[in-house]
């Protein structure tokens, strides 16, 4: 009898700047991500993983947010996003309640240049079960300050995840 098991192919690096992203108390203002293609690759999921590095002297008990946002057809997105890896203001708390979907959240301290860790974080799970053709991510945060201003700080990880019959 043949078993289904899991397969990882190679993981990637994702592309989004996020040395010296700007701090927003509203937690609207971010960076959106390159876009995740899954249109042909039709991986289940993807493991999400990440650091993202807080800039010196930030406010304490703030936080450093990831969400995902899907294309509803592979081509048209949502509010602001548009599927390219460039600076983003969602319209208003509301919109970003509908259309984003809640990936990760760093509480942060008020300590300089501290790295935090999050993942991995099932990305279907947070698309509940499904993922889209097309995703981006998004971060934003409000540390009041900008990020740690060394790219190499900062790094967003996608591992692909699949099913092989043994």
């Amino acid at each position: 009898m043949a078993d289904l098991k899991l397969s990882y192919p190679a993981a990637s690096d994702l592309t989004i700047t996020l040395a010296s992203l700007g701090s927003d108390t509203n937690l609207l203002t971010g960076r959106e991500s390159a876009t995740i293609d899954n249109s042909t690759n039709l991986y289940l999921d993807y493991l999400i993983s990440g650091k993202i590095t807080a800039g010196t002297s930030p406010t304490a008990a703030r936080s450093i947010e990831v969400w995902a946002v899907g294309s509803w057809d592979g081509t048209n997105w949502p509010d602001v996003f548009d599927g390219t890896e460039s600076a983003e203001t969602i319209t208003s708390a509301d919109i970003k309640a509908s259309v984003c979907r809640f990936v990760a959240a760093m509480a942060t301290a008020n300590t300089s240049d501290r790295t935090y860790h999050f993942g991995p974080i099932s990305l279907a799970a947070a698309f509940g079960g499904t993922l889209p053709p097309k995703f981006v991510l998004f971060v934003t945060h409000s540390t009041g300050v900008a990020l740690n201003s060394t790219a190499g700080n900062h790094q967003i990880r996608i591992q692909p995840v699949f099913q092989t019959i043994n």
